[in-house]
């Protein structure tokens, strides 16, 4: 795939996503007033009255008699709780702080420490988020879970959120929590910066407790490329990287990595320091997995502009809308998705205002410029469509949605079966390859980031195999080896390595999950294979061997257990492999010709690789299993005075070179 529509840096930034709303809003009439206009009362009297029906909701936005705007506060603690006001003065004056106390403490420096940051995970999320994209405003209640899953108590509970959003109300067990609000400098979001609210419980949280706290945040949302023009990006590379925004014709939030909307808490990092922050972001996505998120969303837009597309966690919302009385009064959308469960993603939410075209599989939303190429891509998706079914199965497990940014220059991001691309004018070879791959996560959608990455990786590369044959395939995957050779350790105990079932950089869910396709496939064939993809259910997949199992249950169910040990559920580095000598003498049949090679593997692991010996008539491959720090010796008969052994065809990353060939000399004959 070209730079063009999808470069493989990009690839980096992808972050994936599973949201949950936890209710939904149909109020019969909408309301605006000057200045920032809040959502009406209307609105919450019948927010209020679907939620009897629907669910709990959490909080509402009004306006009260002094002119201030407060938050409408369903405690189901205490039924009795009052609006809470928005502002420190009104706190005081409503009862629920004392006179010398404030609502939000301004630290000149961050409370908790990297190591209670790095503690906390965040098991549960349910969030009412209200937004009004004139502004560019979100407003957040949130019933957040968190849990210490470090081994010392926590004297404080770390929570973050971007920059541009600030901290109001921290309640815990019902009481409101006095707590500092610090800049953190963190690259986690667009801004470069997080405001970290840090409260302190009475009691320590102990290793393995949980805790539920009850927050309340609003602010703005604008573009921002604040962190890439920190490095030295340039201004149109740096805006069109970094598009995330609350806006009304768009409205992008891609989650941690990008920018920051719901609370979490993470070490601060920032770009230009190695891989940290890469690896940051995967550490979040991999504590967030398995986590509970539950989101009810409200959108308040002027006459004739809302949104008509949602996409919550990369999965299409409904979205129900309700017109103002008349042509002056606002519209309010409203969308919800119930208890999902998050995969090795961020949370992100997407709305917009395009056109809708249905393709095979794949759903485009565009802008009226995209139109005239439409046709191309529906045509690239019905080109790479036999060859998945061939691989994957008959039929995808959800639609494609390719969402269309709005510039033709902006970034490409994918999360689970959405795409948001520029949708604009390619070559079929580039249209055709980037659908092998986007349409892949539509076929496997795996809550493990090396299934779900890899295997799309693994078609991709597939597809410029069945195009332009192996060898081109093969290069094109060599092309990432380099930088999974300097992340992996020399040796076991020498670095950190990550094992594909707990990895967190893309260079593992990625360029290493691909290899280890290509290993598998030489291993038990493409049908064998092939069969344990099509059978794979995510939901079955409770536990890191469920895999292996489908492709031992799969073919002549032969043990992979070696393989799957060194490759899946442990990271010893990569291979080193080396042919060390060749001898050929004449063998009894007249003609032939029998070779010895002696090979090794000075590497930490194991792996079965060919052995082709070349004569001026045939060749023949053998494969060989080379364990970890082991050699060997392989005899191959051939016809032919043999003239090369090559040991590797690069479908195995090794730490230098992945074909390594050696010449014969001449043999005498019989």
């Amino acid at each position: 795939m070209k730079a063009s529509i999808f470069p493989a840096a990009v690839s980096t930034m992808l972050l994936a996503v599973a949201v949950a709303i936890i209710s939904s809003a149909h109020p019969s009439q909408a309301q605006t007033s000057t200045g920032t206009p809040p959502v009406s009362s209307q609105t919450i009297q019948q927010t209020d009255q679907d939620a009897a029906k629907k669910g709990k909701v959490l909080f509402s936005r009004s306006i009260d008699s002094n002119g201030q705007t407060v938050d409408n506060v369903n405690d189901p603690a205490n039924p009795q709780t009052t609006p809470a006001p928005q502002n420190s003065d009104a706190l005081k004056a409503s009862g629920n702080l004392s006179a010398g106390q404030a609502a939000v403490k301004i630290a000149p420096q961050p409370t908790a420490e990297d190591a209670e940051r790095a503690a906390l995970t965040y098991t549960d999320f349910d969030l009412d988020a209200r937004l009004r994209p004139a502004e560019g405003h979100l407003a957040v209640r949130a019933l957040v879970t968190v849990r210490n899953d470090g081994k010392t108590p926590l004297l404080h509970i770390p929570l973050q959120l971007s920059s541009t959003l600030d901290w109001e109300i921290i309640r815990l067990n019902g009481r409101q929590m006095p707590f500092t609000q610090a800049v953190l400098n963190s690259d986690a979001d667009h801004t470069g910066q997080l405001h970290e609210a840090a409260i302190t419980p009475s009691a320590p949280l102990a290793p393995g407790a949980s805790l539920q706290l009850d927050v309340t945040y609003s602010g703005i949302i604008a573009q921002s490329a604040k962190r890439l023009l920190a490095i030295g990006t340039p201004d149109d590379v740096a805006a069109h990287s970094d598009w995330d925004r609350i806006g009304i014709d768009f409205t992008g939030l891609r989650g941690f990595g990008n920018v920051v909307w719901y609370p979490v808490s993470s070490v601060p990092v920032i770009l230009g320091d190695g891989a940290r922050l890469f690896d940051e972001i995967g550490t979040h996505k991999l504590r967030s997995a398995g986590a509970h998120f539950r989101l009810a969303l409200t959108v308040e837009t002027p006459p004739g502009q809302a949104p008509n597309v949602a996409l919550i966690n990369g999965r299409p919302a409904a979205l129900s809308q309700t017109l103002g009385a008349d042509a002056s009064v606002a519209t309010v959308s409203t969308a919800h998705v119930d208890d999902a469960i998050l995969g090795f993603e961020a949370p992100s939410l997407f709305l917009a205002s395009r056109s809708s075209s249905e393709g095979p599989n794949i759903t485009l939303w565009t802008r009226p410029e995209s139109t005239p190429n439409i046709a191309a891509w529906n045509e690239a998706a019905t080109e790479v469509i036999p060859f998945l079914q061939g691989w994957l199965g008959q039929r995808p497990r959800s639609q494609l949605t390719i969402l269309d940014l709005p510039d033709p220059a902006d970034v490409p991001f994918e999360t689970g079966a959405m795409l948001a691309t520029p949708i604009r004018a390619a070559t079929p070879e580039v249209l055709d390859g980037l659908m092998a791959h986007a349409l892949t996560h539509a076929w496997v959608l795996s809550p493990r980031a090396w299934l779900s990455e890899g295997v799309a990786h693994f078609m991709g590369t597939l597809w410029i195999e069945k195009q332009q044959g192996r060898e081109r395939a093969l290069a094109t995957l060599d092309g990432s080896r380099a930088a999974l050779t300097l992340a992996e350790p020399a040796s076991p105990g020498e670095g950190d390595g990550q094992p594909l079932t707990a990895c967190i950089s893309p260079v593992y869910y990625r360029t290493k999950a691909a290899y280890v396709f290509w290993m598998l496939r030489d291993l038990v064939s493409d049908a064998t294979l092939s069969a344990a993809l099509r059978a794979y259910d995510p939901a079955a997949d409770t536990k890191p061997e469920y895999f292996e199992t489908l492709i031992e249950q799969a073919g002549q169910r032969r043990n992979l257990g070696w393989f799957f040990a060194d490759w899946v559920y442990a990271d010893k580095g990569l291979p080193d492999l080396s042919i060390e000598s060749v001898f050929s003498s004449a063998a009894s049949v007249p003609g032939s010709y029998l070779v010895a090679v002696n090979v090794a593997n000075n590497g930490y692991v194991a792996v079965e690789a060919p052995i082709q010996v070349i004569s001026d008539t045939a060749s023949v491959t053998q494969r060989v299993v080379l364990q970890a720090r082991s050699k060997t010796v392989q005899r191959i008969l051939l016809q032919g005075i043999p003239s090369e052994v090559r040991l590797n065809d690069g479908a195995i990353p090794e730490t230098q070179a992945t074909i390594h060939s050696k010449l014969i000399e001449a043999a005498t004959p019989n």
